[in-house]
């Protein structure tokens, strides 16, 4: 697997403000806020007000860093994306063995279905929100899908596997199915029935 090719541009709304250097922190510190209660709560319920409150900001500081709260929203997937890229970054450099690698991965993902905090994937629920296809979120979110598209070939081909492209998005979709039913019923059955896929993918 290549981690070091070209990631996609998040997309993000023109016209992003430099930092504001009177307010340090000011700026990361609504981004871990808006992290928390997007994915915690949702996005279209979660306003601007609420936002500046609790990541104790000033109106005018949130609006100079972001000008508007779609650009915050595009941020918040931004910094998920750049996440899940050094999550494999990370994994790739612990496992040179292929097959190593889709296990570790997979370790990884179990374990998240299983967490108390866990309510279902980011980017699915961000889709759910924006019904727009032409909206620069589900172009953002679009985007993460490719890239993790991709990423998932190269781990199956390192793997060894004949078909890495339907392996690919045999495992994508497990994985998204898993992520619903654990959210929404049974968080083992769904990590176990993923793990069955996996290996399944792994045997042939």
């Amino acid at each position: 697997m290549t981690v070091d090719s070209p990631q996609p541009a998040v997309q993000r709304l023109p016209g992003r403000p430099r930092a504001d250097q009177t307010t340090p922190g000011a700026r990361a510190r609504v981004l871990t806020t808006a992290d928390r209660l997007f994915y915690d709560e949702g996005i279209r319920v979660v306003g601007v007000d609420r936002l500046i409150a609790e990541s104790s900001v000033t109106k005018a500081t949130f609006y100079k860093h972001f000008g508007a709260k779609d650009t915050l929203v595009l941020e918040y997937l931004a910094v998920r994306h750049d996440r899940d890229v050094e999550t494999l970054r990370a994994l790739t450099a612990e496992h040179p063995d292929g097959r190593e690698r889709v296990r570790a991965l997979l370790d990884r993902v179990v374990a998240q279905l299983q967490s108390p905090t866990f309510r279902g994937s980011p980017w699915t629920n961000a889709a759910a929100e924006f019904s727009d296809p032409t909206h620069p979120v589900r172009t953002s979110i679009a985007e993460h899908r490719e890239w993790l598209t991709d990423t998932l070939v190269d781990l199956f081909k390192d793997a060894g596997h004949a078909m890495p492209g339907d392996a690919a998005d045999d495992f994508l979709l497990a994985y998204d199915g898993a992520q619903v039913g654990a959210y929404c019923g049974d968080a083992i059955a769904a990590a176990a029935s993923l793990r069955r896929a996996a290996d399944r993918l792994l045997g042939a």
